[in-house]
């Protein structure tokens, strides 16, 4: 029923874009003094976001395929695998909610260079001398090609038990490891990932759809998500404050990584995802001048929100 449900709404938005209607004239309505409107397959539901300009207004083919240009070459590990429309697609539910549509047009170019830098960042083949540069390579994998183990974690046998025999290594755009990140973004999704983990490789438009639902998510309670700390959303308290924790991309590797990432001073892990947004945002014509300062681009000083477990994320490349 999932997969029926997922396919419908792929084939609707395929049409859409293929019949040229990215741009749509939003149905608009005001509701207790507050302009709300639809937008169609790509913002629909009566949001105050989906007023603004959605992300095929300002993000278009080519533009996917001059970041992600490497991704289908013979030595790319998931040719053929990732696309624009996939990603439009899996947006569409999300726009409504603020996803690329919060603020004007260059915030919201921004958050898409910031979102894609991650997964650029977590997907990438491209090192040392890497034929167009190693940041040419994002996409280049949709799942981990070696894993050393299942990635089980029996601390959670009563809420996300593991199936038998599965496999729950990293897979996707923002790559999920473990069976309950499978648990958890498999109820958010209302897909059986607990299950069949595999559903991440094999469906392009799902592994963006559990990426933007992460992006878009606290990893825990009384937390921010990523989306929030980027545009805007999250009010540093006074603890946050003395923990140097600032809004802007910096304060998305903290909330995605923690530990992992930030508060480690100048590291290669940070700075890897760091060059992808700003390349990113030079190849979308917005202009690495625009990330903002140093301060509010890294996470080097900063304390990280929680210290997660070992196991609780960790990189594909």
């Amino acid at each position: 029923m999932e997969a029926k449900w997922l396919l419908c709404f792929t084939m609707a938005a395929l049409m859409a874009v293929a019949n040229g209607q990215e741009s749509v004239k939003p149905l608009v309505k005001i509701v207790k003094g507050k302009k709300l409107c639809d937008k169609g397959w790509e913002c629909k539901g009566w949001s105050q976001f989906c007023c603004n300009q959605t992300i095929s207004d300002y993000f278009q083919t080519y533009q996917f395929e001059n970041l992600f240009a490497k991704r289908n070459t013979p030595v790319a590990h998931a040719v053929g695998f990732w696309d624009y429309h996939s990603f439009i697609t899996a947006a569409a539910q999300y726009q409504p909610h603020g996803f690329g549509t919060t603020g004007g047009k260059l915030q919201s170019m921004k958050e898409l260079a910031a979102f894609l830098g991650h997964v650029g960042s977590k997907t990438s083949c491209g090192y040392g001398v890497a034929t167009g540069g190693p940041l040419a390579w994002g996409l280049c994998y949709n799942k981990e090609m070696s894993p050393s183990k299942l990635y089980c974690d029996d601390y959670y046998k009563y809420t996300y038990p593991c199936t038998p025999g599965v496999s729950y290594h990293g897979r996707g755009a923002l790559p999920i490891y473990w069976n309950y990140n499978y648990g958890e973004t498999g109820d958010a999704l209302k897909v059986d990932l607990l299950n069949h983990p595999e559903y991440i490789e094999n469906n392009a438009t799902l592994a963006f759809q559990a990426a933007i639902w992460r992006w878009m998510t606290p990893v825990k309670k009384h937390q921010p998500s990523a989306h929030d700390v980027f545009v805007g959303n999250w009010k540093p308290t006074k603890n946050d404050t003395l923990a140097k924790r600032v809004l802007g991309f910096g304060a998305t590797m903290n909330v995605l990584y923690g530990d992992q990432v930030c508060g480690q001073g100048d590291v290669d892990a940070m700075n890897n995802i760091i060059s992808h947004y700003l390349y990113y945002l030079d190849l979308m014509g917005v202009g690495r001048e625009e990330a903002g300062p140093h301060e509010v681009l890294t996470c080097e000083e900063q304390k990280p929100f929680t210290v997660p477990p070992s196991s609780a994320s960790s990189s594909s490349s």
